[in-house]
């Protein structure tokens, strides 16, 4: 009787195999192959690097190879469309930036936070209030009360593209004081760079970015920090006041920065990836990588982070409604 019962309990589990029924208790974990990391901005850049991190610390700990792809063009556009339209499979993830709560209001995309499946955020940057060392102007209330003061369109300021992040954070600020959004013309720029050098050269009064792209230049003496858009001071830059110190406004904005993959990735996956890029945002060699570049630090994992996604979203959404962003 034993005899019988074990030929068919070994015919059953032959038929089993036979069928790939039992294909579940032989599947590899994954990840059994590389895996991709798409950066939708250039080579070089803050997203790059911190995408680049990320994927040597993840590389390290789940045992397989961390590509890193830029994928650029149309205005942040062409990389997110190609993270979230990859197969969810856990092979292709990439690094969400601030712009996903943006290019859709603005008629770029139909993309929004919702065609992804969000493993975690890893940074913060709050928006800085900056002018030129050669400024009138020692503190944001002084500015503000000018700005205040001089007929609209009298003062220029610039920090990134035309309804960029930056120019949401001027935008903000004056709707925050009930000043119209326009109130300062916005010059546009390719970035915080060219936007730094032209107020240091004179052409423009005051640039909107984060102070950790101004460090260069604030530490060599040419540009005067005078406020950061964040809700606590700065670890590089403690003696700059907040807005909410400097002018007593409540408005706070920042570029982020979310590890996602295309949206239907097996919570077993996502969980377990969750937990690899948790492990590198709290490793020494991270914490130490954003320290040395002025990067701010963050962790939320999927849940949360998908929550500040969405209220980002709404957020920046009515911000370029009333300044007449939105297409």
């Amino acid at each position: 009787m034993l005899r019988r019962t074990l030929l068919s309990l070994a015919g059953a589990a032959a038929v089993l195999a036979a069928t790939g029924l039992a294909a579940p208790a032989a599947r590899a974990e994954w990840p059994e192959r590389p895996i991709t990391i798409i950066v939708p901005w250039g080579a070089g850049g803050g997203t790059d690097a911190v995408g680049r991190i990320i994927a040597s610390l993840m590389e390290k700990d789940l045992g397989q190879p961390v590509n890193v792809v830029n994928r650029t063009g149309g205005s942040g556009v062409v990389g997110h469309s190609a993270i979230a339209t990859a197969d969810p499979d856990g092979y292709t993830l990439g690094v969400v930036t601030v712009e996903i709560a943006m290019m859709h209001w603005q008629g770029l995309t139909d993309l929004s936070y919702k065609d992804y499946a969000v493993l975690g955020q890893v940074n913060l940057d709050p928006g800085g209030l900056m002018v030129g060392e050669d400024s009138p102007y020692k503190s944001a209330k002084d500015l503000l009360a000018a700005i205040k003061a001089k007929p609209k369109g009298t003062f220029k300021a610039s920090g990134t593209g035309q309804g960029g992040i930056w120019h949401l954070g001027l935008a903000g600020w004056m709707l925050s004081e009930g000043l119209p959004g326009d109130q300062v013309t916005w010059v546009p720029s390719q970035g915080s760079a060219p936007a730094l050098k032209d107020m240091v050269a004179g052409g423009v009064d005051l640039v909107t970015s984060s102070l950790a792209e101004g460090r260069a230049l604030i530490e060599a003496g040419k540009v005067r920090p005078l406020a950061n858009m964040g809700t606590e001071r700065l670890g590089i830059f403690p003696d700059v006041p907040t807005l909410k110190e400097a002018t007593g406004s409540d408005w706070t904005v920042g570029a982020w920065r979310v590890i996602a993959g295309p949206k239907g990735i097996p919570d077993a996956i996502v969980q377990k990836a969750s937990a690899s890029l948790e492990k590198a945002y709290k490793s020494k060699e991270f914490q130490d990588f954003m320290k040395s570049r002025g990067f701010g630090t963050v962790w939320r994992g999927p849940k949360e982070a998908t929550e500040f996604m969405a209220s980002a979203d709404k957020d920046l959404g009515e911000v370029m409604k009333k300044a007449g962003l939105v297409k």
